[in-house]
Formats: C-alpha cells, sequence, structure tokens
C-alpha cells in the first residue's frame, strides 16, 4: 500500500437529464486529471434517485458506460458512482467501478429503499464487491448499505491473514431530514471497521422536492474528518495514509474480539 489520493465530487444532479448530467460531471472529472487515484461521484449521478428513470436505464453497452470508461483513460484515475442500469428484464441501482485500463466491476445495490418504494421497481444485488487499487483493499456500496453493518462488517482473513478492506466507499442520494444520521453512521462505520470511510452524496433540490445537504466527508479511522463538504456543490481531494491506518491496527486489534457468524443473504 503507498498513500491514496482521491477526490470526492459533490453536485446538484439534474433531474432526469443523463446529457446535462453527462457535461457537470465530465467536467468536474476532467478538472480532477493527475490529482487524484479515485474519483467517487454520488449515487444515481446521471438521472437522480428516481423510480421513473427505469425508463431510460441502459444497459452496459450503453453510452453512459463508454462515456465513464473514456474519463478513466483520459484523467489515469479510477472512477465510481452508481447508474440506474438494465439487466435482462430488470432494473438495478449499480455501483460502476471503472479503471483507467478500460476495465469495469460493479456492485448492485443490495438493500433496497423500500420507504420510496425502490424495492418495488428494482432487483437486489446478492455480494459485496471488493476492489483492489494501488494496494488498497475497498469496499464500496450504495446509499441504504449503510444502515446494515452486519452485511458491511469488515472480516479477517485468515487465510490471507489480512482484514477484507482498508476503505469504506459509500455513494448516496441522502436526504436532509435524515441528516444526523448519514453523519452518524458513515462515522460508526469507520470506527468500528478500523478503516478510512469515504460518503459522497449530492446537493441541491431533486425532482420529487427532496432536499439533500450534501456532508460529503472523508473519514478516518477513528472517525475524525480529514476533509469535508458543506451543502453547496464542490469538489475536495484527500490523501489517505497508508502508514497512519497500518499503525493504528497494530495499536488497537479490536478486531481480534470480534464476534464470529455466518450471513444468510
Amino acid at each position: 500500500m503507498r498513500d491514496l489520493n482521491i477526490a470526492l465530487v459533490q453536485q446538484a444532479t439534474v433531474w432526469h437529464d443523463a446529457r446535462a448530467n453527462r457535461e457537470l460531471y465530465g467536467t468536474r472529472i476532467l478538472d480532477l486529471a493527475g490529482r487524484a487515484d479515485l474519483i467517487v461521484l454520488p449515487e444515481t449521478f446521471l438521472s437522480g434517485f428516481s423510480n421513473e428513470a427505469i425508463a431510460n436505464a441502459e444497459g452496459m453497452d450503453g453510452a453512459s458506460v463508454r462515456w465513464l470508461s473514456g474519463l478513466a483513460r483520459e484523467t489515469g484515475a479510477t472512477i465510481t458512482g452508481s447508474l440506474v442500469m438494465r439487466t435482462d428484464e430488470l432494473a438495478v441501482n449499480r455501483l460502476l467501478w471503472a479503471r483507467p485500463d478500460g476495465s469495469i466491476e460493479h456492485y448492485d445495490k443490495r438493500h433496497l429503499f423500500r420507504m420510496a418504494g425502490e424495492h418495488q421497481r428494482y432487483a437486489g444485488g446478492r455480494e459485496r464487491l471488493l476492489v483492489e487499487l494501488h494496494g488498497w483493499r475497498i469496499c464500496p456500496l450504495v446509499c441504504y448499505d449503510l444502515r446494515f453493518p452486519v452485511y458491511i462488517r469488515n472480516r479477517f482473513d485468515a487465510a490471507a491473514q489480512r482484514l477484507d478492506y482498508d476503505l469504506l466507499l459509500f455513494v448516496a442520494n441522502w436526504p436532509s431530514p435524515r441528516r444526523h444520521a448519514w453523519r452518524t453512521l458513515l462515522r460508526a462505520r469507520a470506527i468500528e471497521n478500523l478503516c478510512y470511510c469515504v460518503g459522497v452524496n449530492r446537493v441541491g433540490i431533486d425532482g420529487n422536492q427532496l432536499h439533500y445537504a450534501g456532508d460529503s466527508v472523508a473519514l478516518d479511522f477513528l472517525g475524525e474528518a480529514i476533509v469535508e463538504l458543506g451543502s453547496e456543490p464542490g469538489v475536495i481531494t484527500a490523501t489517505l495514509s497508508a502508514e497512519r491506518l497500518v499503525a493504528h491496527r497494530e495499536r488497537f486489534p479490536a478486531w481480534l474480539d470480534a464476534d464470529e457468524f455466518e450471513l444468510r443473504l
């Protein structure tokens, strides 16, 4: 592991307008060329969080995936965020992990937000995604997943002699009435999992008249903010120290006392 440079892109996603959002986010992404190893965008950043966005959902061979892959190549950075996508006859809220070499991995949101009917219109994922970047193990998740610590738990792999991940990542459309939960749970996930934790949310008002306060943040393993955005659009970068993470885990090896369990999905 070496230190990891990460960029948080917090913007007011345009409602149901993929072209406008490609221009909005594309400009911010290109400005980060050479400045970040990893660029993080919000959940459903080309449409906003909407059940009606299913009508325009693309597949993995669509223009949006090609566009994101092209930006990764052009900036030399890995880019992640989620899109409303279609697989066969089903729609999914899919986080993409687009690398500069053109390869793409994905994670389909496991926990669907029933209070907005997401569970009735979308299919849920079954497995976490663990990816590597410059020696870092990273677990990227989507919005409502943040509320489910058992699924997220950073477990020790005895065979590999390491924890599952070093960085926990959430992309979100988390409305401001639940702002306290967003801020609190991000810090809890960082502390309990002995890892860095990054959350990227949107700002502004969407087509359902929901307000988003942003509060995108990069937290260390103690839940302390390294960088933090407020409620306005912005882009901010942070450097995550590999040395500090290793030292903390050696000094405070709480994972040695963790309970063993099996997760049934």
